[in-house]
């Protein structure tokens, strides 16, 4: 067997390097605990000695080893989720209800100092309030009003969080599931309600379209009395201006005949009746009308014949 000699200046050397060694490390980890580098959305709340000396950052912040400890405290709005839970509502229906909420760190400090673990405090006061919101609630409006009740929750929900430096921005609920029996009752309710809307909907088509059909037959025979109106008012005019040209007409005839019959001979009157007396004659009609004026004729024609038949006076 070997052995390598081993002096004792060497085993010195590896001995102080190996204590340098530790030594160093020592003080850097003692320099990486002093030393902490703050993002812009967090804060170092800083204890010294147990007393809050206050709320580091954002940047380098130096602490005091073995006297300073921090905690980082996230300033970024936070959203958590409330798993589904059985609530019980004012008419003693059990529904499941999850919900989700936001909320946002104000004051670093008081998040710390004032509550232990504000995570599962925060979560158990949600659940609470929740079931003490829903209990006071009805079904249907429990399923109608959800807008309500997410402001009632955050409203609750805030009053407690604002002593721990914390405001809660929004509530939302995600889901609520009635029982079962509920669940298909409101579905047939659902589907009654449809059905008396689509009839109520198809009798106000029918009805909108009979008013529409009336409304149009009412528009046509207004028109069609309007152009019967004006017909009758065209066709009156017509016949009122083609009796007026008729009278005219009538009444220039009347005028000519009257001025042709001054210039006419009273014999040749006579003969034009006696023309007209012949010519009825002729008709096989028994029957004879004499106009009035014959008498008078007659006498003329009498006078006419005797002047003729009495003798010329001799003359000596």
């Amino acid at each position: 067997m070997f052995y390598t000699p081993v002096f004792a200046g060497d085993a010195a050397a590896m001995g102080f390097l190996c204590f340098v060694g530790i030594l160093a490390l020592f003080f850097l980890g003692i320099l990486a605990s002093a030393i902490k580098i703050i993002p812009e959305y967090q804060r170092l709340v800083v204890f010294r000695l147990g007393r809050v000396v206050g709320a580091k950052g954002p940047g380098l912040v130096l602490l005091i080893p073995f006297i300073d400890r921090g905690i980082r405290v996230d300033l970024r709005e936070q959203v958590r989720e409330i798993p589904h839970q059985t609530c019980i509502t004012k008419d003693n229906a059990a529904i499941a209800v999850d919900f989700i909420w936001y909320y946002k760190v104000l004051d670093a400090e008081q998040s710390v100092i004032q509550v232990g673990n504000f995570e599962a405090a925060a979560q158990g006061m949600a659940t609470t309030t929740l079931r003490a919101v829903i209990g006071g609630i009805l079904l249907d409006d429990v399923l109608s009003e959800r807008e309500h009740i997410n402001n009632m929750l955050r409203a609750r929900l805030d009053e407690v969080t604002e002593r721990w430096g914390v405001k809660v921005t929004n509530v939302e609920i995600r889901e609520i599931v009635p029982p079962k029996k509920i669940q298909e009752a409101m579905d047939r309710q659902m589907s009654a309600e449809r059905e008396r809307r689509a009839l109520v909907t198809e009798s106000l088509g029918k009805r909108e379209a009979a008013i529409n059909v009336a409304e149009g037959e009412k528009q046509a025979a207004i028109l069609r009395a309007e152009g019967e109106k004006q017909s009758a008012i065209l066709k009156a005019e017509g016949e009122k201006k083609a009796q007026l040209l008729r009278a005219e007409g009538f009444a220039a005839a009347l005028e000519r005949i009257y001025n042709v019959a001054q210039t006419v001979d009273p014999k040749t009157m006579t003969l034009q009746y006696f023309e007209t007396l012949k010519t009825m004659g002729t008709s096989p009609s028994t029957k004879f009308i004499f106009p009035m004026e014959f008498t008078g004729l007659m006498s003329d024609f009498m006078r006419l014949r005797g002047e003729s038949e009495t003798p010329e006076p001799r003359q000596d």
